[in-house]
């Protein structure tokens, strides 16, 4: 019998390859978006039952998920796939988009994660994947609410694994990353409805000079994080982290598990306090 995955957030980017790369390997797959309508790709292959499910509409998780049990038989895994970042300066971000950061990345997940569990847990098995990132394990500068849901999303998911093991339900967490940023995307005064705050521009100007140096670095590819994926759910094993990203990427993940705390902070500091 094949398995059937569920993955949100198949509109574009990541989960969409993640979609086509898991259909050509044979599965069932339940694409979902916010707007399933528009999809005119990945309703054009076979396995793939294109639906709707926002994250931030309860209703809509629940309707996917039957919808998909219902075509396809049962649901083996899970992709919480979809997700955004807010950069820029805290102060300068309206309570409503902070709200939003943690309704999609964080409650979303969660609402998601406890509709499917009657299912896998009726079952007795279950692969639950969260797609966080290299900010749910450490932080640079102008990502405080990104970086604030993504470390929420580790806490939960790792404790939230010791709790389903013993269900036969397994939760991975796949962490995608690189060193490549724009500065315009995350400099706040690039952000619609957002004045700038005169006090930070030596700060902003020492964070865009910190970020031109890791310009050009080479990003991991959505094939690769899409492997990644399909190598967590087929490997057999109870890992909980995934990492896929460049050497830089890789090596500030081990700086931040191996280093000191406050050295490692120091470091991040001096990386861009040299621009000022």
């Amino acid at each position: 019998m094949k398995k059937t995955i569920l993955i949100t957030g198949t509109s574009s980017g990541l989960g969409k390859t993640a979609a086509i790369h898991f259909a050509a390997k044979g599965w069932n797959v339940i694409a979902t978006m916010r707007s399933p309508e528009k999809e005119q790709e990945l309703t054009k292959l076979d396995n793939i039952l294109v639906t709707k499910l926002d994250v931030q509409q309860p209703a809509t998780i629940a309707s996917a998920i039957q919808i998909g049990i219902d075509t396809f038989g049962q649901i083996d895994v899970l992709v919480n796939n979809a997700g955004y970042g807010e950069f820029g300066l805290f102060e300068n971000t309206p309570e409503d988009q902070v709200s939003m950061q943690f309704d999609v990345n964080v409650f979303g997940v969660m609402n998601t994660i406890r509709t499917i569990l009657p299912h896998f847990r009726e079952k007795k098995a279950g692969t639950i994947i969260n797609i966080s990132s290299g900010a749910g394990r450490f932080t640079l500068p102008l990502i405080s609410l990104y970086a604030a849901s993504k470390f929420a999303l580790e806490g939960f998911s790792e404790a939230l694994s010791f709790e389903l093991a013993a269900l036969g339900i397994g939760v991975k967490i796949v962490e995608p990353g690189g060193a490549s940023t724009n500065f315009s995307n995350v400099s706040g005064e690039k952000f619609s409805g957002k004045t700038p705050i005169a006090d930070y521009n030596p700060f902003l100007n020492a964070a865009g000079q910190l970020f031109a140096t890791l310009q050009g670095q080479r990003l991991a590819t959505s094939e690769e994080v899409a492997e990644v994926i399909y190598t967590a759910v087929t490997d057999g094993t109870d890992t909980l982290r995934y990492v896929v990203g460049n050497e830089d990427f890789k090596n500030r993940m081990k700086a931040r598990s191996t280093m000191p705390d406050q050295d490692y902070i120091n470091s991040i500091k001096d990386s861009y306090l040299k621009f000022m």
